[in-house]
């Protein structure tokens, strides 16, 4: 699951940047908001659980 939120929240930043340097694509900016946030909640549902798995 931990693997899962990590490349959701790199996905997210790559996504991020290519929305910030481009107006054509200004919808990915919304696109890596979205990943960004549920990767957090994701990542804050399993600190918050006591889940501490080493995958």
């Amino acid at each position: 699951m931990n693997t899962l939120l990590i490349i959701a929240g790199v996905v997210a930043i790559i996504l991020l940047l290519v929305g910030g340097f481009s107006q054509a694509v200004s919808w990915l900016l919304w696109v890596g908001l979205v990943l960004l946030i549920v990767a957090a909640i994701g990542w804050l549902l399993s600190f918050v659980s006591g889940r501490r798995s080493r995958v």
